[in-house]
């Protein structure tokens, strides 16, 4: 898959996120970081630019129940709704309904092992290929446990 690795808003704490750049790569997919610091719409811009099929957010400053959404909306008005989103970080376990209803389909906080989340992209590439929806304007309730 090709994954971009997002960081909105100005939490400016990376590690995570290039943990996961890292551990994604060495599991095959090819990813884009975006650095800190990124707006909605530089997200969305980097998601077209770069022709992604998964958008995985990283959030530690607590903005996450007001950016994820809003980056959520932007893709489906802009026509990503077939890109997958996945979410990490410090999200509390309260938040994690809204955001899987906004198109979120997996959420890792601390302390996820790696594999959980190539498992994850596997799972998604293997519903994609038996034609089951799994984008974030894709009405499936489906979501990663």
């Amino acid at each position: 898959m090709r994954v971009v690795i997002a960081k909105p808003g100005l939490d400016g704490h990376d590690r995570g996120a290039k943990v996961i750049t890292r551990v994604l790569r060495d599991g095959g997919h090819e990813v884009i970081y975006t650095g800190i610091r990124k707006t909605p719409e530089q997200i969305i811009n980097i998601l077209i630019d770069e022709d992604a099929t998964a958008l995985g957010i990283s959030s530690l400053s607590g903005a996450h129940e007001v950016l994820i959404p809003k980056i959520c909306d932007k893709m489906r008005t802009v026509g990503l709704s077939d890109v997958v989103v996945f979410a990490g970080g410090i999200i509390p376990e309260k938040d994690h309904e809204s955001l899987h209803s906004s198109g979120v389909r997996a959420i890792f906080g601390p302390g996820t092992h790696s594999e959980s989340i190539i498992n994850f992209l596997i799972e998604v590439s293997e519903r994609q290929k038996r034609g089951e929806p799994t984008g974030v304007g894709e009405d499936t309730g489906w979501h990663w446990d």
